[in-house]
């Protein structure tokens, strides 16, 4: 059942509420359900699996691409008050794109099965809209991160992710290991080692066991300019 801070998020998130008809917002409070996440479960696997549209609550969602020999590339990562819709994809016309979303940490969300979502969007041109904006806004995030991959020296690709994570957490520690990095930013672990050693040998970090402390936060921005 949704408690009223549910319905409150989602008022304010699916900003198309006020144009729906007082059926089809019935129909949305019918069929928005709370749903929990443990770290590290896969809750959308590319075209084998079509679980809806998610709204974060809290915790947090990683999108990524997995390759036939079984890397990984992260695209873009979500946070509380946003909304997944590739795990939807299934109902988008002309969206092949094949994408895997785990949960990054115990995750609490608001779900929309895809049956569902199809047809309130087929119903009313304003969740379409709204819809169609994220799925642009998320490309945007996918083509900046293959642009990266792609075209940007390693150096400051590691340091824009650090950067990233402190601004996340606002806490110097980053509790991540060199293969979690790695597999975040799509690369190989030994790279991701030898560049942070580096960045050690630099005073700009300090590694320890299980984790990263951010020293110099000014000499890695440096490195993104």
């Amino acid at each position: 059942m949704l408690s009223e801070q549910d319905m409150k998020l989602a008022k304010c998130t699916y900003t198309f509420w006020d144009k729906l008809t007082p059926e089809q917002q019935e129909f949305l409070w019918e069929n928005l359900y709370p749903v929990s996440y443990h770290k590290g479960d896969i809750i959308h696997n590319g075209e084998y699996s079509c679980i809806g549209v998610v709204l974060i609550k809290t915790g947090g969602l990683r999108v990524f691409m997995l390759s036939s020999e079984g890397k990984e590339i992260t695209l873009y990562r979500l946070g509380p008050q946003e909304v997944c819709v590739l795990s939807a994809s299934c109902i988008l016309q002309n969206i092949t794109f094949d994408v895997c979303v785990e949960a990054e940490e115990d995750t609490e969300a608001l779900l929309i099965p895809s049956a569902q979502y199809q047809k309130l969007i087929k119903q009313n041109i304003y969740a379409e809209n709204f819809t169609y904006s994220l799925v642009i806004d998320r490309f945007s995030n996918v083509m900046w991160a293959m642009e990266q991959l792609l075209f940007m020296r390693f150096d400051k690709r590691l340091a824009i992710f650090l950067l990233d994570e402190l601004s996340k957490t606002g806490n110097p520690r980053i509790n991540l290991t060199h293969e979690q990095i790695a597999k975040y930013m799509g690369s190989a672990r030994e790279v991701v080692s030898r560049m942070l050693k580096y960045f050690a040998k630099e005073g700009m970090i300090e590694m320890s066991r299980g984790g990263i402390r951010i020293l110099d936060k000014e000499k890695l921005r440096e490195l993104t300019v």
